[in-house]
């Protein structure tokens, strides 16, 4: 390694991975990207390959050491999607799919664990006193955490549930992959909420809870901090890769906490919106809290000894993919060639509208919701069509939804952190169009700053991580990251906003019985 070898980035989202090389300061010198497939099931199943991820990122990767000529790296770091259970056998091998973010299988098990005589919130009372004692929050009552995983496997397919021999999150899984080790950061194994999180130094596995759970510590992997050397590139790694063997492969961290480092979001109370297939707002604070109510807490943090707010809701860029294949461009009998640049498209048709689509409104809870409220059975939909409405309106009703979405969250996280969050940085597929950004201005009532390259922020946190591992970095550098602009509210349309939201909210709560009714299956 020389002062000039670049850190080998891997960030594996839900539609694929992006490999990157990425200077010991942050910058993106190159990248690739390899889809890979999402099966949906029955039930609320959500799977996808190990093996294709493995086989995606090596594709990626080798396809990146040929443009570049770049065969040496400085370090490896690793970014994936939180809250998905990989099987491994005890040959390092997937026994079946992953089970990610969006599978909601678990959610009769995970209530069957958490109920008692006396609830809270849905939770047995006794039992969420021991949970939020020693980690902090909870499992979410609608079946998407890792642990809702497991329990799911274990009645469902117990076979492959004894057979396992480790239980990995997707990041931790591409450790394995490239390093032959079974390990989990401290940030990455809290959502299967088995860990003692009182001490944030020193995350160990909390004996009462995996009791309560009857999981197997032996079906756990080791736990190490996010800035941890975990061990050298083996030889087949880096020839799946194509690149020198013996590069340190770093624990990293999972996406929620790699996009804040990556955007720069490194001091307490600075905001990291990040809207992709998913989104989230987070930021760091100087304390530990749970708020149960909306599904959020202060989480260990990628940097060491550090909290994050953390949250989720499900689906933001995933509805304009859903608008695109679904709605306009489907594969049916009425299916038109799809233009290029459809998105570049999409972006035009909703800046020409006018703020509020007169008063159309898209509820962007296509797979459930995480945060503000918990809730697997709600479904999105367009509200207040008229015989007027455009099809440019309601591509920008898709885009003004997810923002106030992101609203109810805001307020959510306000009360939380007990004042406003600092600057807001925009990252993610989403922040790439200026016209999203300055509705979230505008819906959020806050200044946005637009991440510059903000397709990276992923990667860019994954490297900075090893850069700081490896003794070439500091978090406090990490501040620094690139801005593109910042799009400032616009109160002439305050009122109109606030009376969308208003709306917005109503219709959720006005009709989640009929939500439960319909979807209790």
């Amino acid at each position: 390694m020389n002062a000039t070898d670049p850190i080998l980035a891997i960030d594996l989202g839900t539609s694929g991975p992006k490999v990157a090389l990425v200077s010991l300061d942050g910058a993106i010198l190159a990248w690739e990207f390899e889809p890979v497939r999402l099966t949906l099931l029955p039930g609320g199943g959500a799977e996808q390959s190990p093996d294709e991820w493995w086989d995606a990122v090596g594709v990626a990767a080798r396809r990146l050491v040929a443009a570049t000529g770049v065969t040496r790296v400085a370090a490896v770091g690793t970014t994936a999607q939180w809250s998905g259970t990989v099987v491994v056998g005890r040959d390092d091998r997937p026994l079946a799919n992953a089970l990610i973010w969006m599978d909601s299988r678990g959610a009769s098990d995970i209530r069957a664990l958490m109920s008692g005589r006396l609830t809270i919130a849905g939770y047995g009372a006794a039992k969420l006193a021991i949970w939020l004692w020693l980690t902090g929050g909870a499992p979410g009552l609608a079946g998407k955490d890792p642990l809702a995983h497991i329990l799911y496997l274990k009645r469902a397919r117990p076979a492959i549930f004894r057979e396992a021999s480790v239980f990995l999150e997707p990041k931790d899984y591409l450790n394995l992959r490239l390093t032959g080790i079974r390990a989990a950061s401290f940030d990455s194994i809290v959502l299967h909420w088995l860990t003692d999180n009182r001490t944030i130094t020193r995350v160990r596995y909390a004996p009462p809870l995996l009791a309560l759970a009857g999981i197997e510590r032996a079906k756990l992997p080791e736990l190490r901090r996010s800035v941890d050397v975990l061990g050298p590139l083996t030889g087949s790694a880096a020839a799946h890769l194509g690149v020198a063997p013996g590069a340190p492969v770093v624990a990293g961290s999972a996406d929620v906490q790699s996009a804040a480092v990556g955007a720069g979001a490194v001091h307490d109370y600075d905001g990291n919106l990040y809207v992709g297939t998913s989104s989230w707002l987070t930021c760091h604070v100087p304390f530990k809290r749970t708020d149960l109510a909306h599904n959020m807490a202060s989480l260990p943090s990628a940097i060491p000894g550090r909290y994050l707010l953390t949250n989720a809701q499900e689906c933001a860029g995933a509805c304009l993919t859903f608008l695109r294949d679904n709605l306009l461009f489907p594969d049916d009998e009425l299916a038109v060639p799809r233009p290029e640049g459809v998105y570049a498209l999409l972006d035009r048709m909703a800046g020409r509208e006018a703020p509020g689509c007169s008063g159309v409104i898209f509820t962007p809870w296509l797979y459930g919701e995480r945060t503000p409220v918990e809730d697997h059975t709600v479904r999105g939909g367009f509200h207040n069509l008229s015989l007027h409405t455009t099809r440019a309106q309601m591509i920008r009703a898709v885009l003004e939804g997810v923002a106030l979405n992101t609203r109810w969250l805001y307020e959510a996280v306000r009360r939380f952190v007990r004042r406003a969050p600092g600057a807001i940085v925009m990252a993610g597929g989403g922040a790439q169009s200026a016209v999203w950004c300055q509705i979230f201005a505008d819906v959020l009532g806050v200044p946005i700053r637009q991440a510059a390259d903000p397709l990276h922020v992923n990667t860019r946190g994954a490297a900075l991580i090893a850069a700081v591992a490896i003794g070439r970095c500091t978090f406090s550098a990490a501040a620094a990251a690139p801005i593109a602009a910042t799009y400032q509210p616009r109160r002439e349309y305050a009122r109109l906003y606030d009376e969308l939201f208003h709306a917005f909210v109503q219709i959720y709560r006005q009709n989640r019985a009929i939500y439960a009714r319909l979807n209790r299956r």
